[in-house]
């Protein structure tokens, strides 16, 4: 697409905010690049990639690669010999160090949260470098100063001239409090000029102080003096200033020459970092939009669910839905000045253009995307001056243009179609320019004011009106569009509001035609019954909802009662246990007794008497275990998977399935514990719900567990802190989490320490430390769970 046409859309618009959300310079410099796609595959996968961005965002936080610079000249320099300054070695050293920034952050993503098969590709092919950060990091300071314990023999030197200055000065000062000289001096303090050190002295007294002289002052009555007495000490630290000069140009050059090593890999390492900055950089913008990532279809149909235009604020735009390529492949859209037309056009096209960018754009979920070949738009008023066009003539030169370029697979917007002319002559044209597009394929979104353009969108197959509403009470749009409804001018219904006298209206009425009156009776009628239905079908989608909410409840209380019910009977079969044990107990004892009363009796009561009477009390034991249905009551026995919620029957527990290890027994977890179980002790409970996806579409929506791997305790006092803390791991510890971030802040550090204070008193904490680069430093405590 040629860049006029991107910035009639105000893609440009987009792209600069696009460039503000990524965090490396590289990442800004790509962000600028980027332009629509027009291979349906390419689509798909930039889409796909955004979609596990805005999921890992969800997930973490953020991550920032700001580190991350355009090193490749510094690289090239280094392989041709060059010794790289400083800076430009922790250049080298902040990207070389993303490498296990990235690595770290995306290892904490737990596959059964969500999956970033792409993302975590990415990562894999990124060369191992954060040697070479440590190694450059060691060396040198944030500051760009080569740091004293770089090498033993720089550390050395250092030493020495700290301590040589040191008498330098101490030499100095004892001339400066020496009475014999302070008169001499046009200031008691020691400097330095020539990177000597020296004192500044009264022109008039040179010749009574010896020493040599390195600089004097602008009015020539000061003259800076290096004192006899500290030349050589001078002359010594002089030495040990090249000294470490040289020590310094080593080091600097060992480091080149690992870097140098490493070139390949960390130009490699650069364009993936590069790529992933870009892709959290869209995600942001998704975030800030509040937008998602659409289904990209194959059928060439536009389907925005409530769409809004990303350059209007949310708080200020009326959301739109659109539907084109369908049931109808272009939509004629009529209606009253600053009505919202073009808004409606803009927003169309701009997001089509953002979606085949791989952007989120700020629709509902069910929303989806076709890949075209071009967005193709004439929009505002082209008039130019310099070029001795009129309005007509720009408009007439633009579409030439487009219809010279557009094909099957096109998007096309006209604004205003036709407009500037003779209304009769400017209609006809409009309608044939529309005929020629329709025969060639494409799918056209037109604005107009034309009713010849009303009667031909409704006699048109393939063609739908549609209109912008106008509240005539209070003379203002109301930005919705209308699909089905032409718009009315409402002239006649304005000017009666203002204030104009019914007669001077009457008079206007009658000067249209029959055919337009009955036209503009017809829309308004059409208008009044699209507004009922769309009060009815709101009030049935509440109603809707309303029956949904209510499902929902019921089965969560009918969940409620059933479990209850279970309790409530586990709990009196264990009671009826302990009567019947005690009273079998007792039994036997009475046994006992009529046994002994027997043997001392013999005679009088024979055994088979006893055995019968103790079968007797067997016979009258309560049935104390759980009655089980048959398959013939219950239906077909329920097949147990991984992933299952079962109830694990000897100890009265659920769990879940997390492996099968035969064909008759599973391990399961049950809270902490994971145990082996045959299958005949599970009862099955529940399934995870599939995920839904619509066949012949791509759907990137994401499911994530509801314990996060972060818990933000800002705002909060210790005392708050600490009963959350608590129940956040003990989740953690259930969801299998090895490792957790709580978020405390900076601040007065009173909340850190008072967290910390209770982490280490904690039995389920393994150890603690603050968090590291890209993870929120001193205000972050990275927990380890055992």
């Amino acid at each position: 697409m040629d860049s006029h046409m991107l910035h009639t859309l105000e893609y440009d618009r987009i792209i600069r905010q696009l460039t503000d959300e990524a965090s490396s310079e590289t990442g800004k410099k790509r962000a600028e690049e980027i332009r629509p796609s027009f291979r349906e595959d390419e689509v798909r996968q930039m889409l796909q990639s955004t979609a596990e961005a805005m999921d890992f965002l969800r997930l973490k936080g953020d991550l920032s690669l700001q580190g991350v610079r355009d090193i490749r000249s510094a690289l090239r320099r280094a392989r041709l010999g060059s010794v790289l300054s400083s800076s430009e070695l922790l250049h080298v050293a902040g990207t070389a160090e993303a490498e296990k920034t990235v690595r770290a952050a995306l290892s904490g993503i737990d596959e059964e949260d969500v999956s970033l098969p792409i993302l975590l590709e990415m990562t894999g092919r990124l060369a191992e470098t954060r040697q070479l950060a440590q190694s450059i990091s060691s060396a040198i300071n944030e500051d760009g100063r080569v740091m004293d314990d770089a090498s033993p023999e720089l550390g050395r030197i250092r030493r020495n001239m700290i301590q040589l200055q040191g008498s330098i000065r101490s030499t100095l000062n004892e001339i400066l409090r020496s009475s014999k000289y302070q008169k001499m001096l046009q200031e008691p303090i020691v400097t330095q000029r020539n990177d000597r050190y020296v004192i500044p002295v009264k022109q008039e007294y040179r010749g009574a102080f010896s020493g040599i002289v390195h600089d004097q002052s602008a009015s020539g009555q000061t003259l800076f003096i290096e004192p006899q007495s500290v030349v050589n000490q001078n002359n010594r630290l002089r030495e040990l200033e090249m000294a470490e000069e040289r020590e310094v140009e080593r080091i600097l050059g060992e480091l080149t020459v690992q870097v140098s090593e490493l070139g390949e890999e960390l130009e490699h390492n650069l364009e993936i970092l590069t790529e992933l900055d870009l892709l959290l950089a869209k995600a942001r913008l998704g975030r800030r939009l509040k937008g998602v990532t659409p289904r990209v279809n194959t059928d060439g149909v536009i389907f925005f669910r409530k769409a809004r235009h990303p350059l209007i604020p949310e708080e200020e735009a009326v959301p739109i839905d659109v539907e084109l390529g369908r049931e109808y492949r272009a939509i004629v859209i009529t209606g009253p000045n600053t009505g919202g037309k073009t808004v409606s056009l803009k927003t169309v096209g701009l997001l089509t253009l953002m979606a085949q960018s791989g952007l989120p754009i700020p629709v509902e979920e069910e929303s989806s995307v076709a890949v075209f070949s071009g967005v193709f738009a004439d929009i505002g008023d082209e008039q130019s001056i310099e070029q001795n066009l009129s309005t007509f003539s720009a408009h007439m030169t633009n579409i030439i243009r487009i219809l010279d370029q557009i094909d099957e697979r096109s998007l096309v917007l006209f604004d205003e179609l036709g407009a500037g002319t003779d209304p009769t002559e400017g209609a006809a044209l409009a309608i044939a320019i529309l005929e020629q597009v329709l025969n060639k394929g494409c799918r056209i979104v037109a604005t107009t004011h034309y009713n010849e353009l009303k009667l031909f969108a409704h006699a048109r197959e393939g063609v739908i009106n549609a209109s912008v509403e106008f509240d005539v009470e209070t003379l203002s749009p109301t930005y919705r569009l209308l699909i089905g409804v032409p718009g009315r001018s409402n002239a006649f219904e304005i000017a009666e509001r203002l204030g104009l006298s019914r007669e001077i209206i009457g008079i206007a009425r009658s000067q249209l035609s029959s055919e337009e009156n009955r036209l503009e009776d017809m829309i308004g009628a059409l208008t009044a019954d699209y507004r009922k239905a769309e009060e009815e079908r709101e009030e049935a989608e509440a109603l809707r909802r309303e029956a949904e909410d209510l499902h929902r409840e019921l089965k969560r209380q009918l969940e409620t009662w059933e479990n209850e019910k279970e309790r409530l009977r586990e709990s009196a079969r264990r009671e009826a246990k302990t009567i019947v044990t005690r009273a079998r107990r007792e039994a036997e004892e009475v046994l006992e007794q009529l046994r002994e009363w027997a043997r001392e009796r013999p005679g009088e009561l024979k055994e088979h008497q006893l055995i019968e009477a103790k079968k007797r009390l067997k016979e009258a034991e309560p049935e104390t275990s759980l009655r089980v249905c048959s398959r013939e009551e219950s239906g077909p026995t329920r097949k147990i998977e991984v992933g299952d919620e079962v109830l694990i029957k000897s100890l009265g527990q659920k769990g879940q399935v997390i492996d099968e290890l035969g064909e008759d027994e599973f391990q399961v977890q049950a809270g902490f514990m994971k145990m082996k179980v045959r299958a005949g002790d599970l009862e099955w409970k529940s399934s995870p719900r599939p995920e839904q996806t619509d066949r012949g579409s791509t759907s990137y929506r994401r499911s994530s567990n509801s314990v996060r791997h972060e818990l933000d305790l800002r705002g909060k006092m210790v005392d708050e802190a600490l009963p959350e803390i608590d129940k956040y791991l003990d989740d953690a510890l259930l969801a299998g989490f090895d490792q957790v971030s709580l978020i405390h802040g900076k601040g007065t550090g009173a909340l850190r320490t008072g967290v910390q204070k209770y982490l280490d008193r904690h039995p389920r904490v393994k150890k603690y430390r603050p968090g590291g680069q890209g993870e929120g430093g001193l205000g972050v405590t990275v927990v380890e769970l055992k």
